[in-house]
């Protein structure tokens, strides 16, 4: 089984208890994302999530067309 790469790692992920947390945050200090050091830092770890999810598709790709060959 593959295991899905997703690619939502650069948003924040809300739960119920975070919303209700959220209703008392007045000054926006709970909010807290995927935080890099620099810009570069950011885009070398959305291109690598790219491509990691680029190589997932096509080795998915690649199973699906071996189960569609007739065996020999």
């Amino acid at each position: 089984m593959i295991q899905k790469v997703k690619s939502d790692f650069l948003v924040a992920a809300p739960s119920f208890t975070s919303g209700v947390g959220r209703l008392l945050d007045w000054y926006g200090l709970y909010d807290s994302y995927n935080v890099s050091h620099s810009g570069h830092e950011a885009d070398a770890k959305a291109m690598f999530s790219d491509w990691r999810i680029a190589g997932q598709d096509v080795y998915s790709a690649m199973l699906d067309f071996e189960n569609t060959q007739p065996v020999k």
